[in-house]
């Protein structure tokens, strides 16, 4: 049987102050094409489905061209509120970008997602700002998923980096913390997997290959 992978990306467009963003192209295509070279079945959904838009900046560098082929997929994504039933999946897997700070959050598909497939013991992944969908997610009892796990986010020393803290609603790592989450963080832009059980971090787009890596060797 092929393992099914839920690919959960933005639709959010904009920051704080109209400034564009979406998602990072690398950390949807890389794991994409990671989950395709095994055979996995993958659908791609978002909190609203139809465009996730793709960041510009995660453009500004040449990107590979089975990199560049996975971005059509992004055009029309399956709204997540329309399955019903999420135990079909062996893992979910949220890719970054800016934009996901702005819905992934607010998404109660995604947190009722989230809680299925955990609690059944099935593979919950994020990479860089991906683990922004983990901070409303609540098991069963109401506590916190990340309560108590370790794991790697996109810290708030790279988000300062960036200059684009000030256009966040948060800073994910300092939220994830609050929440009760071990975040072991490594240096700026460097590769950073935590697994702990069933949920594999990464901290930012340098990770995303190993994240990909850490979760097949979840499910294989």
């Amino acid at each position: 049987m092929s393992k099914h992978v839920l690919m959960v990306v933005t639709n959010a467009s904009e920051m704080k102050e109209g400034h564009a963003t979406g998602i990072w192209l690398s950390e949807f295509g890389e794991a994409y094409v990671a989950f395709q070279k095994e055979g996995y079945t993958i659908t791609v959904a978002s909190p609203n489905g139809g465009l996730s838009p793709i960041d510009a900046r995660s453009l500004e560098d040449e990107v590979p061209a089975d990199i560049q082929a996975t971005a059509p997929l992004l055009e029309n994504t399956l709204d997540l509120k329309s399955i019903s039933d999420f135990s079909a999946f062996d893992a979910i897997f949220m890719p970054g970008g800016h934009g996901t700070m702005f819905d992934l959050p607010h998404s109660n598909a995604l947190n009722h997602a989230l809680r299925t497939l955990f609690e059944a013991g099935k593979t919950v992944a994020a990479v860089c700002h991906g683990p922004a969908g983990l901070v409303s997610a609540t098991l069963t009892d109401g506590t916190p998923l990340v309560a108590g796990k370790t794991i790697a986010t996109f810290t708030d020393e790279e988000e300062r980096a960036t200059g684009l803290d000030i256009y966040m609603p948060f800073l994910l790592e300092t939220r994830l913390r609050e929440l009760g989450a071990n975040i072991i963080v490594a240096d700026n832009f460097t590769e950073n997997v935590q697994v702990d059980g069933n949920l594999v971090t990464g901290q930012n787009p340098q990770s995303t290959v190993a994240v990909a890596n850490a979760v097949i060797k979840t499910l294989n």
